[in-house]
């Protein structure tokens, strides 16, 4: 009896120490994010502007490999989903002499290559590489623009596998190599503009400027080995604005028409085809916005920050939501100065008429910035903003036929 007893006690020692375990494992691999590539298949990844992986990369030996057949105009490969905030973890081996990099917030639209947009975390044979390299061209370097601290770097022999490792959260960038942390720096700062426009990404006015985009690896032409990709999303979207059943949270101001429909929010004009406003109860003051809206007919609407209301006469700024070509995302002041911003020409296309498009507003001191698409396109400095206080609210423009859906409000106050 003791000894059947006891061995029936190891055995289910041994089973709840194996579900700890299996318990543990899961967590872990939930807490370190998900595989981009785990050695067996690419099936997140596909061609730079392409809906397929290009025949230069293939799997092999539980590697992504690129087999150096790219060049700098092609030849590199994203993935399919696109990221803000991220925790990036890799393993790379070069080959003698080979030169490659590992790219973040990709935007495709009308650019030629990945790094006409993308930052760049450098891979490269610093020792072999058959010209002279300066320190901004060195592996673990923002290439082009910052250098990596060379007092921690530590690099496999070329052919080994060495682990990289990017961050990127509210714009700060930090670079690990092998376990060491090689340099930070931040995005869309007034240093980050000056160093910019004093590099080779002078002519590049989209350069390092998106906030959301694609994961780039590059075949510049070397074999190159990357293994256990693995990505952890760190976007922060904060509380939701809408709920999806109701105006809960919100006020009508005029007599134009709110309502929610297949979890979405529709704002369309009335019969007195007045100006219209659905405003938050509470006030805002430094946020990051994020929401979707699609345009059903006329699109002239915007969205207020900052924003004082009585019924429907509104003091404040609006970020422009308006037809094709009417600068959709720049600053207009209500009751006062007009248009603070207005969108250029070359940027006139990044709205989608009768699609789903994102956009994100941050609100912070006199600093107001606006992606529409992911694409930057107003930053603005602006003193009587700072001062300003008020409600976010939602536009009907007066005199037109309008009809917008919206949907995923979300806002975090920074």
């Amino acid at each position: 009896m003791t000894k059947s007893f006891s061995f029936i006690a190891l055995l289910v020692c041994t089973f709840i120490l194996a579900v700890s375990s299996c318990q543990q494992k899961t967590k872990e691999t939930k807490d370190e994010g998900i595989y981009l590539f785990n050695g067996a298949h690419a099936d997140q990844w596909r061609g730079f502007q392409s809906d397929s992986l290009p025949a230069n990369w293939v799997v092999q030996d539980s590697s992504l490999v690129t087999l150096g057949h790219g060049g700098d105009l092609g030849g590199d490969i994203i993935t399919k989903k696109t990221y803000e905030d991220f925790d990036l973890s890799l393993e790379w081996a070069i080959s003698e002499g080979g030169n490659s990099g590992i790219f973040f917030h990709v935007l495709e639209n009308h650019y030629p290559t990945v790094y006409a947009t993308g930052p760049e975390y450098q891979l490269i044979d610093d020792i072999g590489f058959p010209h002279e390299l300066e320190e901004w061209q060195k592996t673990g370097a923002n290439y082009a623009i910052h250098n990596a601290d060379t007092n921690k770097k530590k690099l496999m022999p070329v052919g080994g596998f060495n682990t990289s490792r990017i961050r990127v959260k509210d714009g700060h960038v930090t670079h690990w190599l092998n376990g060491e942390k090689v340099l930070e720096y931040d995005l869309w700062t007034d240093e980050w503009k000056a160093v910019v426009e004093n590099s080779k990404w002078k002519d590049y006015p989209s350069y390092g400027l998106g906030r959301r985009g694609h994961i780039g690896l590059q075949d510049h032409g070397s074999v190159v080995k990357f293994r256990n990709i693995r990505i952890k999303d760190l976007t922060e979207k904060g509380k939701t604005l809408f709920n999806g059943k109701n105006l809960e949270g919100w006020k009508i101001h005029g007599t134009e028409k709110w309502y929610v429909e297949n979890g979405e929010l529709i704002c369309e004009s009335g019969p007195d085809k007045q100006y219209g406003y659905l405003a938050t109860d509470s006030i805002y003051d430094d946020f990051i916005l994020r929401l979707k809206f699609k345009q059903e007919s006329d699109g002239n609407s915007g969205v207020f920050f900052r924003s004082v209301l009585d019924g429907t006469d509104i003091k404040g700024w609006q970020v422009e939501v308006a037809p094709e070509g009417k600068d959709s995302g720049g600053i207009y002041e209500s009751g006062g100065r007009g248009w603070l911003h207005q969108i250029p020409e070359e940027k006139k296309n990044i709205l989608k008429p009768g699609a789903w498009n994102d956009m994100t507003i941050k609100v912070e001191g006199r600093r107001v910035m606006v992606w529409l698409n992911n694409e930057l396109m107003t930053d603005l400095q602006d003193e009587k903003i700072e001062e300003g206080e008020g409600v976010i609210a939602l536009q009907i423009h007066s005199g037109e036929d309008v009809k917008i859906r919206w949907k995923d409000l979300y806002i975090r106050e920074i």
